[in-house]
């Protein structure tokens, strides 16, 4: 008796097996983790800001750092944090293409940012180095960190930009859009504490 042949597919034509989705919430919970660890470095410079020599008269007869950079470098991330947010709910709506639209704003006014950041160093670098004492090092430690999450942000928007699907997604990454936005907001939100700390109050200071 002949044996009975049974087809089997080809191993290159064989569907893939299903698979289980995996919770779309475990990258958002990771980049919370990832934003409180960021935030921790960044309460740990502001304490060693207050903690060096803070009431010396060394500190006290430095020129404080000017606002006509630092502030419409905020003015400019705060823009960039709404259109972001504005992005993302047109994302929850599958209007992808104004989702788009918005990262590609973002990018911009992110990159903006930097700019006015090379401008607002070369100035304030004429009268204060990190080699000049221990509130030249501090104070540039905190705004360079800054500029490197913002740089790392930027990075971020870019890659997902580049993405061909956001969600819904079988695959990780899940919720990327959302994901960027909450650290985007982070860094943005960082800028408000350093400029009310490094920036106003040296000059409310100077003038009390």
């Amino acid at each position: 008796m002949n044996p009975v042949l049974i087809d089997k597919p080809s191993p290159t034509t064989q569907a893939p097996p299903p698979v289980r989705r995996v919770d779309n919430k475990r990258g958002t919970w990771g980049m919370a983790l990832f934003i409180a660890t960021e935030a921790c470095l960044f309460l740990a410079m502001f304490f060693a800001y207050y903690y060096t020599d803070k009431s010396s008269s060394q500190w006290r007869g430095e020129i404080p750092p000017k606002l006509h950079y630092s502030l419409p470098m905020l003015a400019v991330l705060l823009i960039s944090s709404a259109v972001l947010y504005w992005g993302e709910q047109q994302v929850k709506k599958e209007r992808y293409a104004a989702g788009r639209l918005a990262l590609i704003g973002t990018i911009i006014l992110g990159a903006g940012f930097l700019v006015l950041t090379y401008f607002e160093d070369m100035e304030h670098l004429q009268h204060l180095t990190p080699r000049t004492d221990s509130y030249g090092s501090i104070f540039y430690a905190i705004t360079s960190l800054h500029g490197a999450h913002v740089l790392f942000g930027l990075l971020m928007l870019t890659w997902v930009l580049v993405m061909p699907q956001w969600e819904p997604a079988l695959y990780t990454p899940h919720r990327p859009y959302h994901n960027v936005a909450m650290y985007w907001h982070f860094v943005d939100t960082v800028w408000i504490f350093i400029v009310a700390l490094l920036y106003v109050a040296p000059n409310l200071y100077n003038y009390a």
